[in-house]
């Protein structure tokens, strides 16, 4: 079946016109972090959750909250603490004495966009609650099930230096996360252009409202149709199976992964490439919109070996050695 990818190019460009203006009214308020913008879109568009991981002060929570702002949807920060119960988070029942029965109150995860800060520092409990929430879309309370709202996106932040009082995510979270973003410090010029335009006791962070939930869930549409190439798909299928047998593919990898990616990575990697193509203007996928987002799908779902470990071998650098070992198509 031919597959008329100009066409499909003309869909995209006619409802991605709010992408730009999205960048630009969060350009108002966060200096540089283009490349955080850009993966947050992603997950907008592919319905797929990220977990942002840097230091403090980076400008990770005003960056999500200034997103937000730009859209016309819900949006709840919810500060996770050691002492947070899964009730604080997906609600409980309330006995009322006069009626002598019980009603539900519905916790704060009923919006669209959660900001889940510090998410390192939730007990198992919590965690546990949001897993079925991140994953089926739904949350359980009593005997009850309720669906949460269309989209519904968790971005979540955590802080990699700081252990005391942190729980460590498990393997099962992480893996819902579709994407994993290393934050990093802004450059020389960026710092600079941050420190004009916050350093008073009352910076401006006025955003306009650019996009509307109605108009993400049909750009969702729109992603789902973009053109990927046969020869692309089995470049995919060849980067995560290099994950799991990277001698299989005559990469130079012996001992250094303990275990690799699993399908989910497949789907993610396909889906997050095709938002690129879409956020780029394009109606089909190349190579390179695999490549630049790879990274970002692949970091969290590789386990490197005690070997790698001693060595100081990162998941990254694997990720990075893989890429420029497999043929392009």
């Amino acid at each position: 079946m031919s597959v008329n990818t100009s066409e499909l190019t003309q869909q995209v460009q006619a409802n991605r016109q709010w992408v730009d203006p999205l960048f630009s009214e969060v350009g108002k308020v966060v200096v540089g972090q283009k490349i955080l913008v850009h993966r947050l879109l992603v997950g907008l568009l592919t319905n797929g959750h990220v977990l942002l991981e840097g230091v403090p002060g980076l400008a990770k929570t005003l960056t999500v909250r200034t997103l937000a702002k730009s859209i016309d949807t819900g949006f709840q920060r919810l500060q996770f603490t050691p002492d947070l119960l899964p009730a604080d988070l997906i609600g409980t029942l309330i006995y009322n004495p006069r009626e002598g029965e019980f009603t539900t109150k519905l916790g704060p995860i009923f919006s669209n966009l959660i900001l889940a800060d510090e998410i390192n520092r939730a007990p198992a409990k919590v965690q546990s609650a949001l897993l079925e929430a991140m994953q089926e879309r739904q949350v359980t309370i009593s005997d009850q099930t309720f669906k949460l709202p269309d989209p519904f996106l968790v971005l979540a932040t955590q802080n990699p230096i700081e252990q005391e009082g942190t729980y460590q995510l498990p393997e099962a979270q992480l893996d819902r996360f579709m994407l994993k973003v290393h934050v990093g410090y802004p450059t020389r010029e960026e710092e600079r252009a941050i420190l004009d335009a916050m350093s008073t006791s009352a910076p401006r962070l006025d955003v306009q409202t650019v996009v509307t939930a109605a108009d993400i869930i049909r750009a969702r549409g729109i992603v789902n149709d973009i053109y990927v190439d046969e020869r692309v798909k089995d470049y995919i299928v060849s980067i995560v199976w290099a994950t799991r047998d990277p001698a299989a593919s005559k990469l130079k990898l012996d001992g250094m992964i303990r275990y690799g990616a699993s399908p989910r990575a497949t789907i993610f990697l396909t889906l997050a490439a095709k938002a690129n193509a879409f956020i780029a203007g394009r109606g089909y996928v190349t190579p390179q919109d695999v490549k630049t987002i790879g990274l970002d799908v692949l970091r969290h779902r590789i386990a490197v070996s005690y070997e790698a470990e001693a060595e100081s071998v990162t998941t990254e650098a694997i990720i990075e050695q893989i890429f420029a070992g497999l043929p392009v198509p």
